[in-house]
């Protein structure tokens, strides 16, 4: 069972996933980067390109999911090198300080809550995300093209695709399209037709979201959302 509320940490997700029943899962790109507690240690997931399957570990995850180009001034290193990847948060941090952090968690009430701490704690250390990505993010997920995006923001094509190769892990129009797959899904799971969704979500036309939705999720539409025909 799946189960996400908003975090005290701006723009920040906390979740916990146990699940039901054994089997494969399906985590879709969203141009995020997570804190992960698992049996005791800590992991970071960095931001994926295409579908991570899951393969349905016992037992329950917690996970704190950071606002799009936050994570990377938390963990102190660039988006684009963990992407598409799972690593232990000793693969970036000194073991000992990884170990103090994790029984901090491990001694929580619950660990998604001491997630959410040691996410708070270290923002405080550290400085803000610059507020322009904010601004790119905003404008990608409002459909606006790469160009007018780099133009708004008064970068060039280089500059806005080297800010989010360091914040997302991927350049602009990437992140602009799995910004469009997480509109388009919001949509149709809220019960909008997958042709009025395409329409509304920027696609060119039905089959044009199909196209991407199976590029990116690796699963056709009706599938993804539990539909028939």
């Amino acid at each position: 069972m799946y189960a996400e509320r908003a975090s005290r940490l701006t723009g920040a997700v906390v979740w916990t996933n146990t699940p039901t029943a054994p089997g494969t899962g399906r985590v879709l790109p969203d141009g995020c980067m997570d804190l992960l507690w698992y049996d005791g240690r800590l992991l970071v997931a960095g931001p994926d390109t295409r579908a991570h399957v899951t393969e349905g570990a016992p037992g329950p995850w917690a996970g704190v999911r950071f606002y799009p180009g936050a994570a990377p001034a938390l963990l102190g290193v660039p988006a684009h090198e963990l992407r598409d990847r799972r690593v232990d948060l000793t693969d970036l941090w000194p073991a000992d300080r990884v170990r103090r952090l994790a029984a901090r968690v491990n001694a929580a009430p619950d660990p998604a809550s001491g997630l959410e701490e040691a996410a708070l704690s270290r923002a405080a250390e550290t400085d803000p995300p610059d507020p322009l990505l904010r601004r790119i993010v905003a404008a990608l997920d409002a459909g606006r093209p790469v160009a007018t995006t780099a133009g708004e923001l008064s970068l060039s094509a280089r500059q806005l695709h080297r800010r989010s190769l360091a914040a997302f892990g991927y350049g602009p129009k990437t992140l602009a399209r799995v910004l469009r797959l997480q509109r388009a899904l919001r949509l149709a799971r809220a019960g909008t037709p997958l042709a009025e969704t395409a329409a509304r979500s920027g696609y060119a036309d039905q089959a044009h979201l199909a196209r991407d939705v199976r590029e990116l999720a690796g699963a056709a539409p009706g599938e993804l959302l539990g539909r028939r025909g």
